[in-house]
């Protein structure tokens, strides 16, 4: 669902004047020797946007990543005490764009990976007002640059994504992104790990709109620092999506749970009273009476703790709403005071 109350009025009201700013945000770990090379590709003008500012997340870096940001002309520099990883750098990268007053958001990574000319498809169907996120497509079933296997465990990952989230996703993993305002103040970062997947996921349960373009991309400099190896890629991708997926649909998840207990207890016994009262084949099968009346108990427990979890969730969403406002509140007052002094 796409908020309409909020998104085309800002769309509108300041695009007709030319006044949107958009601000690319790059997150940054050790990039000093990459850096210049994103940061020189970037556009510096686009269609339906007035201001274009750069803001680069220093996460901690042992280099001197901030400095050479700052020798390039990057207006924002944002320095975190310590490594802290993707997720939360790309949460800072939000925090400090909204702060500044951007309308759009675009996140790119520092390495270069993507072709910086592709910010316009990007920010397109924002402005046309057809969606609040926007991924860039970058084809991984196709990627010379990734390995067979990793193909496929990007395109599993992506269906995977697809189903949890509801949303059409051919990359899920993609960092080249567009947010509009509205869905930046609403994004909740909760994962350690990486922003991409929960992000979809939690997009797709509050129903935004969701819009994949495609994007190229150049060639590789260096080997992913997010994926380390396979196993551990795929130990916190499933995890980050289990956790994320029953946050936002814990009935679902214990109902299936519930369900599988309930229907092995009754499976276990109709198999008893077959046995004894219709084959009369005898022998008792009294472990299967217990295991079934255990089951079943499991079962219907399983049940009401979804329940509960799904009230919970109620609350939560009350919650995330009032954050929603209070953000939107406090960021709207620190405009107004720019426009006066």
């Amino acid at each position: 669902m796409l908020h309409d109350d909020i998104l085309p009025a800002i769309i509108h009201s300041r695009g007709n004047d030319r006044h949107l700013k958009l601000i690319i945000q790059i997150p940054c770990f050790n990039e000093a020797s990459s850096l210049p090379e994103t940061v020189r590709a970037l556009p510096t003008h686009l269609d339906g946007i007035a201001t274009i500012e750069c803001l680069v997340i220093d996460d901690g870096s042992e280099d001197d990543t901030a400095a050479v940001a700052r020798q390039l002309g990057v207006k924002h520099v944002v320095r975190l005490p310590h490594h802290v990883g993707l997720a939360w750098a790309f949460v800072a990268g939000l925090e400090a764009s909204l702060a500044q007053g951007a309308d759009l958001i675009v996140n790119t990574d520092a390495d270069n990976q993507y072709h910086a000319n592709d910010i316009q498809r990007l920010i397109e169907p924002i402005l046309a007002g057809r969606a609040e996120i926007v991924v860039g497509d970058r084809g991984v079933g196709t990627l010379e640059n990734f390995s067979p296997l990793k193909r496929q465990l990007q395109r599993f990952g992506s269906w995977v994504i697809a189903m949890a989230s509801g949303v059409h996703t051919p990359d899920a993993t993609s960092g080249f992104r567009a947010i509009s305002r509205e869905a930046a103040l609403r994004t909740l970062v909760l994962s350690e790990y990486s922003y991409t997947l929960e992000t979809l996921i939690q997009a797709g349960a509050r129903r935004m709109a969701v819009e994949y373009v495609p994007v190229r991309t150049n060639p590789q400099r260096r080997p992913s620092r997010l994926m380390r190896n396979i196993p551990q890629y795929l130990v916190n991708s499933i995890t980050t999506i289990v956790r994320a997926y029953t946050m936002y649909r814990a009935l679902r998840v214990f109902t299936v749970l519930g369900s599988l207990f309930i229907l092995g207890g009754l499976s276990l016994g109709v198999r008893f009273l077959v046995l004894n009262y219709i084959l009369k084949t005898g022998g008792g099968l009294v472990q299967s009476v217990i295991l079934s009346a255990v089951l079943l108990i499991v079962g219907f427990q399983v049940l009401l703790i979804g329940m509960l979890a799904d009230l919970i969730g109620f609350n939560r969403k009350i919650l995330e709403e009032v954050l929603f406002r209070l953000r939107r509140l406090e960021l709207g007052t620190r405009e107004d005071q720019d426009h006066i002094h």
